[in-house]
């Protein structure tokens, strides 16, 4: 799993994307659509920042932001740490662990293409413990 490269484990369905003049709340209601904990902030087909679920919390509800009137560009986290699709997996969980970070967006030739995310390690584990679990239900 770990040796993977990112293009094999990154989430393409919950790779969303939103405008800098976007306001907290619309992003927060994109995120809950598409269950996902980031917003990458694009601006002239360029990432320009990431807006996390934690943002949301220290940037936003902490300082007595209005979300309806705060946009992203405001409260985002700008030059956000990027990786490549051909990068191993385990080298993003460093990244991630060292910088305390849950969200990288994946860029290829400049252009963000996906967002890999620390909730990414879990799947594979919780799928084979799910697959275990349905097959000693089966047996009973």
């Amino acid at each position: 799993m770990f040796d993977l490269p990112i293009r094999s484990v990154m989430e393409r369905k919950k790779f969303i994307t939103a405008a800098p003049t976007d306001t907290v709340s619309q992003a927060a209601r994109l995120m809950a659509t598409h269950n996902a904990g980031a917003v990458l902030v694009i601006e002239d087909h360029r990432l320009i920042g990431i807006f996390t679920e934690r943002d949301v919390v220290f940037r936003v509800i902490a300082l007595a932001h209005d979300p309806k009137t705060t946009v992203l560009r405001d409260v985002m986290t700008t030059e956000p740490k990027t990786l490549g699709p051909t990068q191993c997996y385990g080298h993003a969980l460093v990244i991630m662990q060292e910088h305390g970070f849950r969200h990288v967006p994946v860029v290829e030739d400049g252009k963000a293409i996906g967002i890999i995310s620390s909730r990414n390690a879990m799947d594979p584990d919780l799928e084979e413990f799910v697959a275990d679990q349905r097959r000693r239900e089966h047996f009973r």
